[in-house]
Protein backbone atom coordinates (compact mmCIF):
# COMPACT_ATOMS: atom_id res chain seq x y z
CA UNK A 1 0.00 0.00 0.00
CA UNK A 2 1.54 3.28 -1.16
CA UNK A 3 -0.14 6.58 -0.30
CA UNK A 4 0.09 9.70 -2.45
CA UNK A 5 2.02 12.75 -1.23
CA UNK A 6 -0.27 14.47 1.23
CA UNK A 7 -1.38 18.09 1.10
CA UNK A 8 -1.77 18.07 4.88
CA UNK A 9 0.58 20.23 6.88
CA UNK A 10 -0.94 18.83 10.08
CA UNK A 11 -0.33 15.11 9.51
CA UNK A 12 -2.34 13.85 12.51
CA UNK A 13 -4.88 11.83 10.51
CA UNK A 14 -2.40 10.24 8.12
CA UNK A 15 -0.18 9.32 11.06
CA UNK A 16 -3.21 7.78 12.82
CA UNK A 17 -4.22 5.46 9.97
CA UNK A 18 -4.25 1.75 10.93
CA UNK A 19 -1.16 -0.30 10.11
CA UNK A 20 -1.13 -1.40 6.48
CA UNK A 21 -1.56 -5.09 7.33
CA UNK A 22 -4.88 -4.33 9.04
CA UNK A 23 -6.38 -2.49 6.07
CA UNK A 24 -9.16 -4.07 4.05
CA UNK A 25 -8.55 -4.91 0.43
CA UNK A 26 -9.57 -1.99 -1.78
CA UNK A 27 -10.73 -2.58 -5.35
CA UNK A 28 -11.45 -0.09 -8.12
CA UNK A 29 -13.00 -2.44 -10.66
CA UNK A 30 -15.25 -0.03 -12.56
CA UNK A 31 -14.20 3.19 -14.32
CA UNK A 32 -16.53 5.28 -12.14
CA UNK A 33 -14.26 4.84 -9.08
CA UNK A 34 -10.87 5.13 -10.77
CA UNK A 35 -9.99 8.60 -9.53
CA UNK A 36 -6.93 10.76 -10.22
CA UNK A 37 -4.19 11.03 -7.61
CA UNK A 38 -5.07 14.63 -6.74
CA UNK A 39 -8.69 15.11 -5.77
CA UNK A 40 -10.67 17.47 -3.54
CA UNK A 41 -14.16 16.13 -2.82
CA UNK A 42 -15.67 19.59 -2.27
CA UNK A 43 -14.36 20.80 -5.62
CA UNK A 44 -15.84 17.75 -7.33
CA UNK A 45 -19.22 18.08 -5.59
CA UNK A 46 -19.58 21.82 -6.11
CA UNK A 47 -17.29 23.39 -8.72
CA UNK A 48 -17.30 20.48 -11.16
CA UNK A 49 -21.07 20.07 -10.76
CA UNK A 50 -21.55 23.75 -11.57
CA UNK A 51 -19.35 23.29 -14.64
CA UNK A 52 -21.65 20.47 -15.80
CA UNK A 53 -25.10 21.78 -14.89
CA UNK A 54 -24.82 25.53 -14.29
CA UNK A 55 -24.73 27.71 -11.19
CA UNK A 56 -28.27 29.06 -11.08
CA UNK A 57 -30.18 25.82 -10.52
CA UNK A 58 -31.44 25.16 -6.95
CA UNK A 59 -29.10 23.28 -4.65
CA UNK A 60 -30.92 23.54 -1.29
CA UNK A 61 -34.67 23.75 -0.66
CA UNK A 62 -36.04 24.76 2.73
CA UNK A 63 -39.39 24.05 4.35
CA UNK A 64 -40.42 27.72 4.23
CA UNK A 65 -40.23 27.70 0.44
CA UNK A 66 -36.92 29.56 0.13
CA UNK A 67 -33.92 28.09 -1.65
CA UNK A 68 -30.20 28.46 -2.28
CA UNK A 69 -28.75 28.18 -5.77
CA UNK A 70 -25.49 26.41 -6.49
CA UNK A 71 -23.96 29.86 -7.03
CA UNK A 72 -25.04 31.03 -3.57
CA UNK A 73 -23.86 27.81 -1.97
CA UNK A 74 -20.41 28.06 -3.55
CA UNK A 75 -19.98 31.68 -2.50
CA UNK A 76 -20.75 30.85 1.14
CA UNK A 77 -18.56 27.74 1.05
CA UNK A 78 -15.62 29.82 -0.18
CA UNK A 79 -16.33 32.46 2.47
CA UNK A 80 -16.19 29.83 5.21
CA UNK A 81 -12.93 28.46 3.82
CA UNK A 82 -11.56 32.01 4.07
CA UNK A 83 -12.72 32.28 7.69
CA UNK A 84 -10.92 29.04 8.58
CA UNK A 85 -7.65 30.06 6.95
CA UNK A 86 -7.56 33.86 7.25
CA UNK A 87 -9.31 34.48 10.58
CA UNK A 88 -8.61 31.27 12.49
CA UNK A 89 -5.22 30.47 10.97
CA UNK A 90 -6.00 26.82 10.26
CA UNK A 91 -3.80 24.76 7.95
CA UNK A 92 -4.58 21.69 5.82
CA UNK A 93 -5.02 18.62 7.99
CA UNK A 94 -6.45 20.47 11.01
CA UNK A 95 -9.74 19.01 12.24
CA UNK A 96 -12.98 21.01 12.08
CA UNK A 97 -15.66 19.61 14.38
CA UNK A 98 -19.28 20.28 13.41
CA UNK A 99 -22.00 20.17 16.05
CA UNK A 100 -24.93 21.37 13.95
CA UNK A 101 -28.42 20.29 12.96
CA UNK A 102 -29.42 19.59 9.35
CA UNK A 103 -29.37 22.92 7.55
CA UNK A 104 -27.72 24.85 4.73
CA UNK A 105 -24.95 26.27 6.92
CA UNK A 106 -24.02 22.75 7.99
CA UNK A 107 -23.44 21.95 4.33
CA UNK A 108 -21.47 25.19 3.94
CA UNK A 109 -19.16 24.27 6.82
CA UNK A 110 -18.73 20.69 5.64
CA UNK A 111 -17.81 21.66 2.09
CA UNK A 112 -15.76 24.70 3.11
CA UNK A 113 -13.59 22.68 5.47
CA UNK A 114 -12.90 20.09 2.75
CA UNK A 115 -12.15 22.76 0.18
CA UNK A 116 -9.58 24.25 2.56
CA UNK A 117 -7.94 20.85 3.02
CA UNK A 118 -9.24 20.37 6.56
CA UNK A 119 -10.65 17.15 8.03
CA UNK A 120 -14.32 17.31 9.01
CA UNK A 121 -15.50 15.65 12.24
CA UNK A 122 -19.28 15.24 12.24
CA UNK A 123 -21.05 14.99 15.61
CA UNK A 124 -24.62 15.09 16.88
CA UNK A 125 -26.20 18.06 18.63
CA UNK A 126 -28.14 15.48 20.65
CA UNK A 127 -24.94 14.20 22.27
CA UNK A 128 -24.34 15.46 25.77
CA UNK A 129 -20.94 16.50 27.13
CA UNK A 130 -20.04 13.00 28.32
CA UNK A 131 -20.71 11.59 24.83
CA UNK A 132 -18.91 14.36 22.96
CA UNK A 133 -15.84 14.57 25.19
CA UNK A 134 -14.18 11.22 24.30
CA UNK A 135 -14.61 11.90 20.59
CA UNK A 136 -13.10 15.37 20.91
CA UNK A 137 -10.23 13.93 22.94
CA UNK A 138 -9.40 11.48 20.18
CA UNK A 139 -9.76 13.74 17.11
CA UNK A 140 -8.18 16.89 18.63
CA UNK A 141 -10.16 19.52 16.71
CA UNK A 142 -8.64 22.94 16.07
CA UNK A 143 -12.06 24.57 15.80
CA UNK A 144 -15.63 23.56 16.57
CA UNK A 145 -18.63 25.08 14.81
CA UNK A 146 -21.44 24.73 17.35
CA UNK A 147 -25.17 25.42 17.07
CA UNK A 148 -26.08 28.01 19.71
CA UNK A 149 -28.47 25.51 21.30
CA UNK A 150 -25.61 23.11 21.99
CA UNK A 151 -22.94 25.49 23.27
CA UNK A 152 -23.29 24.56 26.96
CA UNK A 153 -22.62 20.86 26.39
CA UNK A 154 -19.85 21.62 23.92
CA UNK A 155 -18.05 23.93 26.31
CA UNK A 156 -18.40 21.37 29.10
CA UNK A 157 -16.95 18.68 26.83
CA UNK A 158 -14.04 20.83 25.72
CA UNK A 159 -13.21 22.19 29.17
CA UNK A 160 -11.28 19.07 30.17
CA UNK A 161 -9.30 18.74 26.94
CA UNK A 162 -5.56 19.34 27.00
CA UNK A 163 -6.01 21.76 24.10
CA UNK A 164 -9.55 23.07 23.67
CA UNK A 165 -10.71 24.03 20.16
CA UNK A 166 -11.77 27.53 19.22
CA UNK A 167 -15.59 27.67 19.22
CA UNK A 168 -17.47 29.41 16.41
CA UNK A 169 -21.15 29.75 17.32
CA UNK A 170 -23.87 29.36 14.70
CA UNK A 171 -27.32 30.91 15.19
CA UNK A 172 -28.81 32.84 18.07
CA UNK A 173 -28.86 36.59 18.62
CA UNK A 174 -25.22 37.10 17.64
CA UNK A 175 -24.47 34.64 14.82
CA UNK A 176 -20.67 34.64 14.79
CA UNK A 177 -20.47 32.17 11.91
CA UNK A 178 -22.60 34.13 9.46
CA UNK A 179 -21.11 37.46 10.56
CA UNK A 180 -17.59 36.16 9.91
CA UNK A 181 -18.54 34.76 6.50
CA UNK A 182 -20.29 37.94 5.38
CA UNK A 183 -17.04 39.85 5.90
CA UNK A 184 -15.24 37.71 3.28
CA UNK A 185 -14.98 38.14 -0.50
CA UNK A 186 -16.07 34.61 -1.39
CA UNK A 187 -12.99 33.99 -3.54
CA UNK A 188 -10.89 31.02 -2.41
CA UNK A 189 -8.35 28.81 -4.13
CA UNK A 190 -9.05 25.21 -3.08
CA UNK A 191 -6.29 23.09 -1.59
CA UNK A 192 -4.93 20.45 -3.98
CA UNK A 193 -5.52 17.48 -1.68
CA UNK A 194 -4.59 13.91 -2.48
CA UNK A 195 -7.41 11.50 -3.29
CA UNK A 196 -6.20 9.48 -0.29
CA UNK A 197 -5.92 12.37 2.14
CA UNK A 198 -8.32 11.89 5.06
CA UNK A 199 -11.34 14.17 4.60
CA UNK A 200 -13.89 12.90 7.11
CA UNK A 201 -13.89 11.39 10.59
CA UNK A 202 -17.26 9.88 11.45
CA UNK A 203 -18.38 8.25 14.66
CA UNK A 204 -20.34 5.02 14.29
CA UNK A 205 -23.95 5.03 15.47
CA UNK A 206 -23.21 3.29 18.74
CA UNK A 207 -25.81 0.51 18.44
CA UNK A 208 -23.27 -1.83 20.04
CA UNK A 209 -22.04 0.53 22.73
CA UNK A 210 -18.88 2.68 22.48
CA UNK A 211 -18.74 4.46 19.09
CA UNK A 212 -15.75 3.92 16.83
CA UNK A 213 -14.32 6.70 14.67
CA UNK A 214 -14.07 5.89 10.99
CA UNK A 215 -11.60 7.54 8.62
CA UNK A 216 -12.58 8.38 5.04
CA UNK A 217 -10.56 9.75 2.14
CA UNK A 218 -11.65 12.38 -0.40
CA UNK A 219 -12.17 9.64 -2.99
CA UNK A 220 -14.30 7.62 -0.55
CA UNK A 221 -16.82 10.46 -0.30
CA UNK A 222 -17.41 10.25 -4.06
CA UNK A 223 -17.31 6.47 -4.35
CA UNK A 224 -20.76 5.67 -2.94
CA UNK A 225 -22.33 8.34 -5.14
CA UNK A 226 -20.56 6.88 -8.16
CA UNK A 227 -21.71 3.34 -7.32
CA UNK A 228 -24.99 3.14 -5.37
CA UNK A 229 -26.47 6.51 -6.37
CA UNK A 230 -25.46 6.15 -10.01
CA UNK A 231 -25.95 2.45 -10.73
CA UNK A 232 -28.79 1.48 -8.38
CA UNK A 233 -30.80 4.65 -7.74
CA UNK A 234 -30.02 6.20 -11.15
CA UNK A 235 -30.22 9.70 -9.71
CA UNK A 236 -30.44 12.62 -12.13
CA UNK A 237 -30.19 16.40 -11.99
CA UNK A 238 -34.00 16.53 -11.84
CA UNK A 239 -34.20 14.67 -8.52
CA UNK A 240 -34.94 16.37 -5.21
CA UNK A 241 -33.67 14.32 -2.27
CA UNK A 242 -34.68 14.32 1.40
CA UNK A 243 -33.64 12.22 4.39
CA UNK A 244 -34.66 11.94 8.02
CA UNK A 245 -31.12 11.00 9.03
CA UNK A 246 -28.83 13.65 10.56
CA UNK A 247 -25.95 14.84 8.39
CA UNK A 248 -23.69 13.72 11.23
CA UNK A 249 -24.28 10.14 10.09
CA UNK A 250 -23.04 8.94 6.74
CA UNK A 251 -26.45 7.60 5.65
CA UNK A 252 -27.89 11.12 5.94
CA UNK A 253 -24.75 12.80 4.59
CA UNK A 254 -24.74 10.62 1.48
CA UNK A 255 -28.43 10.69 0.61
CA UNK A 256 -29.09 14.28 1.54
CA UNK A 257 -25.87 16.03 0.46
CA UNK A 258 -23.27 14.01 -1.45
CA UNK A 259 -25.62 12.19 -3.84
CA UNK A 260 -27.63 15.23 -5.02
CA UNK A 261 -24.53 17.42 -5.35
CA UNK A 262 -22.74 14.73 -7.33
CA UNK A 263 -25.66 14.42 -9.76
CA UNK A 264 -26.66 18.07 -10.00
CA UNK A 265 -29.90 17.67 -8.07
CA UNK A 266 -31.32 19.47 -5.06
CA UNK A 267 -31.57 18.60 -1.37
CA UNK A 268 -34.31 19.36 1.15
CA UNK A 269 -32.97 20.30 4.57
CA UNK A 270 -35.08 20.34 7.74
CA UNK A 271 -33.38 20.63 11.13
CA UNK A 272 -35.04 17.64 12.80
CA UNK A 273 -37.09 16.01 10.09
CA UNK A 274 -39.45 13.21 11.05
CA UNK A 275 -40.76 10.88 8.32
CA UNK A 276 -44.22 12.41 8.68
CA UNK A 277 -42.87 15.97 8.38
CA UNK A 278 -40.95 15.11 5.21
CA UNK A 279 -43.96 13.30 3.75
CA UNK A 280 -45.95 16.52 4.07
CA UNK A 281 -43.23 18.36 2.09
CA UNK A 282 -43.15 15.88 -0.81
CA UNK A 283 -45.71 17.75 -2.90
CA UNK A 284 -44.85 21.41 -2.12
CA UNK A 285 -41.08 20.90 -2.56
CA UNK A 286 -41.22 18.28 -5.30
CA UNK A 287 -39.32 15.63 -3.34
CA UNK A 288 -38.66 12.64 -5.61
CA UNK A 289 -36.22 10.60 -3.50
CA UNK A 290 -36.75 9.84 0.18
CA UNK A 291 -34.38 8.10 2.60
CA UNK A 292 -35.60 6.88 5.99
CA UNK A 293 -35.80 3.76 8.14
CA UNK A 294 -38.46 1.11 7.42
CA UNK A 295 -40.34 2.10 10.57
CA UNK A 296 -40.49 5.63 9.15
CA UNK A 297 -42.54 4.46 6.19
CA UNK A 298 -44.87 2.61 8.55
CA UNK A 299 -45.44 5.81 10.52
CA UNK A 300 -46.21 7.76 7.33
CA UNK A 301 -48.86 5.24 6.34
CA UNK A 302 -50.29 5.17 9.86
CA UNK A 303 -50.75 8.96 9.67
CA UNK A 304 -52.77 8.60 6.46
CA UNK A 305 -50.11 10.03 4.14
CA UNK A 306 -49.76 7.10 1.74
CA UNK A 307 -50.95 9.36 -1.08
CA UNK A 308 -47.89 11.56 -0.55
CA UNK A 309 -45.58 8.57 -0.91
CA UNK A 310 -47.12 7.85 -4.31
CA UNK A 311 -45.52 11.05 -5.60
CA UNK A 312 -41.99 9.71 -4.98
CA UNK A 313 -39.82 8.21 -7.69
CA UNK A 314 -37.62 6.32 -5.23
CA UNK A 315 -38.02 5.40 -1.56
CA UNK A 316 -34.91 4.01 0.14
CA UNK A 317 -35.28 2.02 3.36
CA UNK A 318 -32.08 1.44 5.30
CA UNK A 319 -30.66 1.71 8.78
CA UNK A 320 -32.52 -1.34 10.06
CA UNK A 321 -33.92 -4.59 8.70
CA UNK A 322 -36.72 -4.15 6.16
CA UNK A 323 -39.26 -6.88 6.88
CA UNK A 324 -41.51 -8.38 4.23
CA UNK A 325 -44.54 -7.20 6.18
CA UNK A 326 -43.33 -3.57 6.03
CA UNK A 327 -42.45 -3.89 2.33
CA UNK A 328 -45.88 -5.32 1.56
CA UNK A 329 -47.71 -2.75 3.70
CA UNK A 330 -45.99 0.18 1.95
CA UNK A 331 -46.56 -1.28 -1.51
CA UNK A 332 -50.22 -2.03 -0.78
CA UNK A 333 -50.86 1.47 0.56
CA UNK A 334 -48.82 3.54 -1.88
CA UNK A 335 -47.68 1.39 -4.78
CA UNK A 336 -44.05 2.10 -3.83
CA UNK A 337 -41.59 -0.77 -3.86
CA UNK A 338 -39.06 0.14 -1.19
CA UNK A 339 -35.40 0.03 -2.18
CA UNK A 340 -33.74 -2.08 0.49
CA UNK A 341 -30.07 -1.71 1.25
CA UNK A 342 -27.33 -2.45 3.73
CA UNK A 343 -24.54 -0.02 4.36
CA UNK A 344 -22.15 0.81 7.17
CA UNK A 345 -20.42 3.88 8.54
CA UNK A 346 -17.18 1.98 7.95
CA UNK A 347 -18.01 1.78 4.22
CA UNK A 348 -19.73 5.22 4.15
CA UNK A 349 -23.01 4.09 2.57
CA UNK A 350 -24.93 1.27 0.87
CA UNK A 351 -23.05 -1.58 -0.82
CA UNK A 352 -25.80 -4.21 -1.29
CA UNK A 353 -29.14 -3.21 -2.77
CA UNK A 354 -31.59 -3.54 -5.67
CA UNK A 355 -34.09 -1.22 -7.30
CA UNK A 356 -36.92 -1.30 -9.83
CA UNK A 357 -37.60 -4.66 -11.42
CA UNK A 358 -34.53 -6.12 -9.68
CA UNK A 359 -36.20 -5.88 -6.25
CA UNK A 360 -37.02 -9.20 -4.62
CA UNK A 361 -39.16 -8.69 -1.49
CA UNK A 362 -37.44 -10.19 1.54
CA UNK A 363 -33.97 -9.99 0.00
CA UNK A 364 -31.64 -7.05 0.57
CA UNK A 365 -30.32 -7.22 -2.99
CA UNK A 366 -27.08 -7.89 -4.81
CA UNK A 367 -23.64 -6.34 -4.47
CA UNK A 368 -23.70 -2.79 -5.84
CA UNK A 369 -21.52 -2.40 -8.97
CA UNK A 370 -17.99 -1.73 -7.77
CA UNK A 371 -18.41 -3.97 -4.70
CA UNK A 372 -18.35 -7.70 -4.19
CA UNK A 373 -19.69 -9.69 -1.27
CA UNK A 374 -19.44 -13.24 0.04
CA UNK A 375 -20.67 -15.33 2.94
CA UNK A 376 -17.91 -16.53 5.28
CA UNK A 377 -17.78 -19.03 8.13
CA UNK A 378 -16.16 -18.26 11.48
CA UNK A 379 -12.74 -19.28 10.11
CA UNK A 380 -12.99 -17.03 7.07
CA UNK A 381 -13.81 -19.76 4.55
CA UNK A 382 -16.31 -18.88 1.83
CA UNK A 383 -19.65 -20.67 2.16
CA UNK A 384 -21.90 -21.91 -0.60
CA UNK A 385 -25.37 -21.03 -1.80
CA UNK A 386 -27.99 -21.19 0.93
CA UNK A 387 -25.51 -21.43 3.81
CA UNK A 388 -25.86 -18.67 6.41
CA UNK A 389 -22.71 -16.99 7.62
CA UNK A 390 -20.89 -13.70 8.12
CA UNK A 391 -21.19 -11.09 5.39
CA UNK A 392 -17.85 -10.00 3.94
CA UNK A 393 -17.52 -7.05 1.54
CA UNK A 394 -14.74 -5.59 -0.61
CA UNK A 395 -14.93 -2.49 -2.77
CA UNK A 396 -13.55 1.03 -3.30
CA UNK A 397 -14.31 1.97 0.33
CA UNK A 398 -13.38 0.10 3.48
CA UNK A 399 -12.92 0.20 7.22
CA UNK A 400 -10.19 2.33 8.76
CA UNK A 401 -10.67 3.09 12.45
CA UNK A 402 -8.85 5.87 14.22
CA UNK A 403 -6.63 4.25 16.86
CA UNK A 404 -9.01 1.38 17.72
CA UNK A 405 -8.16 -2.25 18.45
CA UNK A 406 -11.49 -3.25 16.89
CA UNK A 407 -9.92 -2.67 13.45
CA UNK A 408 -8.72 -6.28 13.53
CA UNK A 409 -12.27 -7.44 14.32
CA UNK A 410 -13.95 -5.62 11.44
CA UNK A 411 -11.29 -6.51 8.85
CA UNK A 412 -10.36 -10.17 8.33
CA UNK A 413 -8.13 -11.35 5.46
CA UNK A 414 -8.95 -8.19 3.55
CA UNK A 415 -12.72 -8.51 3.93
CA UNK A 416 -14.86 -5.96 5.73
CA UNK A 417 -16.86 -8.09 8.17
CA UNK A 418 -20.01 -6.09 8.77
CA UNK A 419 -21.33 -7.97 11.80
CA UNK A 420 -24.35 -9.33 9.92
CA UNK A 421 -25.47 -12.88 9.20
CA UNK A 422 -26.70 -13.27 5.61
CA UNK A 423 -27.45 -16.03 3.15
CA UNK A 424 -26.85 -15.82 -0.60
CA UNK A 425 -28.93 -17.51 -3.30
CA UNK A 426 -27.91 -18.85 -6.70
CA UNK A 427 -28.71 -15.51 -8.37
CA UNK A 428 -26.41 -13.53 -6.10
CA UNK A 429 -29.15 -12.03 -3.92
CA UNK A 430 -28.32 -11.60 -0.24
CA UNK A 431 -30.97 -12.08 2.45
CA UNK A 432 -30.52 -10.80 5.97
CA UNK A 433 -30.76 -13.30 8.83
CA UNK A 434 -29.62 -11.38 11.90
CA UNK A 435 -26.96 -9.14 13.30
CA UNK A 436 -24.19 -11.42 14.47
CA UNK A 437 -24.80 -10.11 17.97
CA UNK A 438 -28.57 -10.66 17.67
CA UNK A 439 -28.43 -14.40 17.04
CA UNK A 440 -29.93 -15.99 20.15
CA UNK A 441 -28.80 -19.48 21.15
CA UNK A 442 -31.49 -20.95 23.39
CA UNK A 443 -31.36 -24.55 24.62
CA UNK A 444 -29.12 -25.41 21.68
CA UNK A 445 -31.33 -23.77 19.03
CA UNK A 446 -30.29 -20.76 16.95
CA UNK A 447 -32.97 -18.07 16.79
CA UNK A 448 -32.65 -15.02 14.56
CA UNK A 449 -34.12 -12.03 16.37
CA UNK A 450 -35.33 -10.30 13.16
CA UNK A 451 -37.46 -13.32 12.22
CA UNK A 452 -39.24 -13.20 15.59
CA UNK A 453 -39.59 -9.41 15.40
CA UNK A 454 -41.29 -9.63 12.02
CA UNK A 455 -43.84 -12.13 13.27
CA UNK A 456 -44.59 -10.15 16.44
CA UNK A 457 -45.02 -7.02 14.29
CA UNK A 458 -47.70 -8.88 12.39
CA UNK A 459 -49.95 -8.83 15.47
CA UNK A 460 -52.65 -6.17 14.97
CA UNK A 461 -52.07 -4.55 18.38
CA UNK A 462 -48.26 -4.23 18.06
CA UNK A 463 -46.78 -0.96 16.79
CA UNK A 464 -43.08 -1.74 17.29
CA UNK A 465 -41.05 -4.67 18.54
CA UNK A 466 -37.43 -5.51 19.30
CA UNK A 467 -36.21 -8.98 20.26
CA UNK A 468 -33.04 -9.77 22.21
CA UNK A 469 -31.52 -12.65 24.11
CA UNK A 470 -31.83 -12.69 27.89
CA UNK A 471 -29.54 -14.84 30.11
CA UNK A 472 -31.33 -17.82 31.59
CA UNK A 473 -29.85 -20.44 33.99
CA UNK A 474 -31.71 -23.32 32.35
CA UNK A 475 -31.47 -22.52 28.64
CA UNK A 476 -28.43 -20.25 28.52
CA UNK A 477 -30.57 -17.65 26.74
CA UNK A 478 -34.27 -17.07 26.31
CA UNK A 479 -36.01 -15.02 23.67
CA UNK A 480 -37.20 -11.70 25.12
CA UNK A 481 -39.51 -9.35 23.23
CA UNK A 482 -39.86 -5.63 23.90
CA UNK A 483 -43.21 -4.46 22.56
CA UNK A 484 -44.70 -1.01 21.96
CA UNK A 485 -48.50 -1.50 21.73
CA UNK A 486 -50.60 0.50 19.33
CA UNK A 487 -52.23 3.66 20.68
CA UNK A 488 -55.15 2.88 22.94
CA UNK A 489 -54.03 -0.71 23.63
CA UNK A 490 -52.89 -1.12 27.26
CA UNK A 491 -50.32 -3.75 28.27
CA UNK A 492 -52.01 -6.75 29.83
CA UNK A 493 -51.73 -10.47 30.40
CA UNK A 494 -54.42 -10.91 27.76
CA UNK A 495 -52.34 -9.01 25.21
CA UNK A 496 -49.28 -11.11 26.03
CA UNK A 497 -51.25 -14.32 25.55
CA UNK A 498 -52.61 -13.06 22.26
CA UNK A 499 -49.12 -12.13 21.02
CA UNK A 500 -47.66 -15.49 22.01
CA UNK A 501 -50.52 -17.41 20.38
CA UNK A 502 -49.93 -15.37 17.25
CA UNK A 503 -46.21 -16.25 17.25
CA UNK A 504 -46.76 -19.95 18.07
CA UNK A 505 -49.09 -20.28 15.12
CA UNK A 506 -46.35 -19.08 12.77
CA UNK A 507 -43.00 -20.15 14.26
CA UNK A 508 -41.51 -23.15 16.03
CA UNK A 509 -42.16 -23.10 19.77
CA UNK A 510 -38.45 -22.65 20.60
CA UNK A 511 -38.53 -19.30 18.77
CA UNK A 512 -41.44 -18.01 20.83
CA UNK A 513 -40.63 -15.24 23.35
CA UNK A 514 -40.55 -16.42 26.93
CA UNK A 515 -40.58 -12.90 28.24
CA UNK A 516 -42.48 -9.82 27.04
CA UNK A 517 -41.73 -6.28 28.19
CA UNK A 518 -44.02 -3.39 27.30
CA UNK A 519 -42.48 0.01 26.51
CA UNK A 520 -43.88 3.34 25.39
CA UNK A 521 -41.04 3.62 22.87
CA UNK A 522 -37.94 1.69 21.84
CA UNK A 523 -34.53 3.19 22.64
CA UNK A 524 -33.00 4.62 19.48
CA UNK A 525 -29.83 6.47 18.66
CA UNK A 526 -30.04 9.85 16.89
CA UNK A 527 -30.01 8.16 13.47
CA UNK A 528 -33.15 6.21 14.39
CA UNK A 529 -31.61 2.76 14.85
CA UNK A 530 -32.94 0.64 17.70
CA UNK A 531 -30.26 0.26 20.38
CA UNK A 532 -30.56 -3.44 21.04
CA UNK A 533 -27.60 -3.37 23.41
CA UNK A 534 -29.62 -1.21 25.81
CA UNK A 535 -32.47 -3.72 25.70
CA UNK A 536 -30.07 -6.60 26.30
CA UNK A 537 -28.66 -4.80 29.32
CA UNK A 538 -32.16 -4.12 30.61
CA UNK A 539 -33.27 -7.70 30.09
CA UNK A 540 -30.19 -9.05 31.85
CA UNK A 541 -30.28 -6.61 34.74
CA UNK A 542 -33.91 -6.72 35.79
CA UNK A 543 -36.89 -9.03 35.64
CA UNK A 544 -39.18 -6.95 37.81
CA UNK A 545 -39.86 -3.99 35.49
CA UNK A 546 -43.21 -3.69 33.70
CA UNK A 547 -42.92 -7.23 32.38
CA UNK A 548 -45.04 -10.30 31.90
CA UNK A 549 -43.17 -13.59 32.32
CA UNK A 550 -44.19 -16.39 29.99
CA UNK A 551 -42.46 -19.44 31.36
CA UNK A 552 -45.04 -21.81 29.89
CA UNK A 553 -44.33 -20.81 26.30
Amino acid sequence: MTLSPSAHIDTFTRDALPPAHLWPTLEFTIPDVQYPERLNAAVELLDRTIDRFGADRPAILLADGTSWSYRELRARVDQFAQVLTEDLGLVPGNRVLLRMLNGPWTVVCWLGALKAGMVVVTTMVAWRARELRPIAERVRPAVAVVDHRGVTDAEAAFAELAVAPAVLVFGGDDDALIRACEAKSGHFTPVDTAADDVALLGATSGTTGVPKITMHFHRDILANADTFARHVLHLTSDDVSASTAPLAFTFGLGGNVVFPLRTGGAMVLVERATPVELAKLIEPLGISVLYTAPTGYRSVIKEGLAAELRRLRIAVAAGEHLTISTFDAVEAASGLRLVNGIGATEMLHVFISASGDDIRPGATGRAVPGYRAVILDDDGRELGVGEPGRLGVIGPTGCRYLDDERQSVYVHDGWNITGDTFVQDEDGYFTFQARNDSMIVTAGYNVGAPEVEEVVLGHPDVLECAVVGCPDPERGMIVAAFVVPRDGVPPSAELTTSILDHVKSRLAVYKCPRRVDYLTELPRNPSGKVQHFILRERAAASADVAVTETRGA
